[in-house]
């Protein structure tokens, strides 16, 4: 059963932050006179990400080698594959990269190259993630298999105290989980009766949800057993350390947003009602993290800077390093905590931490 979508409601002073802040960073743009889209410098990063991605696969068909440089080859991919889905796809689904909505379209079509489903991906994480973010069962992020416990309202489990250590492990199956996971979230929309898909082509989606996977699978897996000397089990094992890799990093830089101390989650009370702003619970539930590294900004796409994405999605990344000092100055003089981990390292630690403490606090559930 679909939960009940909580509203957001406030009669008290922060109500004034959402429409201060979107003020402010919208006059930044009409004073500098720049686009809120993508400039020259997505290309590059299309360019870089798709053939970080692709080209390691065109070698293995291509070039002889050794078995341990395809699979040095396969972790690139990997890495290439993270790359494309943080720095091209997400914006390109989030409407950010052009104001033509075909180009926007195309570049977050590149979410089929990694063999999932952009229709899905949609109802999750921009309807419900943006709109819910660290909303007990509401927002899939913090809703993980029962070995994890990533939200304070979960009960809690003996397995959950070494979840530390272990949840890095399950990161690494996110991208495997979501190619078959993908048809049950099709049903799951489907039965949701969500009006506003109910036009949509469920019938059509199955089968061309079918043909991505098929291409995925005959493109990293198929090919390579037919042009390369390797044994099929040593391809499989290039296509899941790909895939692993890949999981790892999103997995990882996902989580570095949300579940990290500080990063509330809120629930709502009997009447389904969240009592605050919601561009406040969107200060309140998430963090930034090395605001500062140049690479980890373009790497990740400017997920580091997630505090502003989810104030501004459709907003290109590139620009968020500039609107971030904007965005905390407003919200200090609003009272609000703006959640920075000023590096990976204490990031990476403060992750943990809560991981930790979801591990351990609470009362276990017989």
């Amino acid at each position: 059963m679909t939960p009940a979508q909580p509203r957001y409601v406030s009669a008290g002073p922060d109500k004034a932050f959402g429409a201060t802040v979107r003020a402010r960073v919208h006059a930044h743009f009409q004073e500098t006179g720049k686009a809120q889209k993508a400039d020259g410098r997505i290309v590059l990063k299309v360019v870089a990400m798709l053939a970080l991605f692709l080209v390691p696969l065109i070698l293995i068909l291509a070039v002889p080698m050794l078995g341990w440089a395809a699979l040095s080859l396969a972790m690139v991919m990997g890495i290439g594959m993270a790359g494309v889905g943080m720095g091209v796809m997400h914006d390109g689904l989030h409407g950010a990269i052009s104001k033509k909505t075909w180009v926007n379209e195309w570049l977050g079509g590149t979410m089929y190259l990694l063999g999932s489903d952009a229709f899905t991906w949609k109802v999750q994480h921009n309807g419900k993630h943006h709109t819910h973010t660290n909303v007990d069962v509401i927002d899939q992020d913090i809703d993980p298999p029962a070995l994890l416990r990533f939200s304070e309202h979960a009960p809690l489990k003996k397995v959950h105290r070494g979840q530390h250590v272990f949840a890095f492990f399950f990161y690494g199956l996110l991208t495997l989980v979501k190619l078959g996971n993908d048809f049950f979230s099709l049903a799951k929309v489907k039965r949701s009766g969500d009006p506003r898909h109910g036009n949509y082509n469920y019938p059509l989606a199955f089968a061309a949800m079918v043909g991505v996977k098929v291409a995925h699978i005959t493109l990293f897996i198929v090919l390579p057993i037919l042009f390369t000397p390797f044994a099929w089990w040593q391809v499989i094992l290039g296509f899941l350390l790909m895939h692993f890799t890949c999981g790892v990093i999103l997995g990882t830089v996902f989580q570095l947003a949300h579940l990290v101390e500080g990063a509330q989650q809120p629930i709502p009370d009997a009447n389904g009602i969240i009592a605050t702003d919601w561009a406040v619970h969107e200060i309140l539930t998430t963090a930034d993290f090395a605001p500062r590294n140049k690479f980890i900004t373009w790497f990740t796409g400017g997920l580091n800077f997630q505090i502003e994405h989810h104030l501004f999605p459709y907003i290109s990344h590139l620009h968020y390093p500039e609107i971030a000092p904007i965005v905390q100055r407003t919200a200090e003089e609003h009272g609000l905590h703006y959640n920075v981990k000023p590096t990976m390292r204490k990031a990476m630690r403060s992750h943990m931490q809560r991981l930790w403490d979801l591990g351990h606090i609470g009362k276990i559930a017989q």
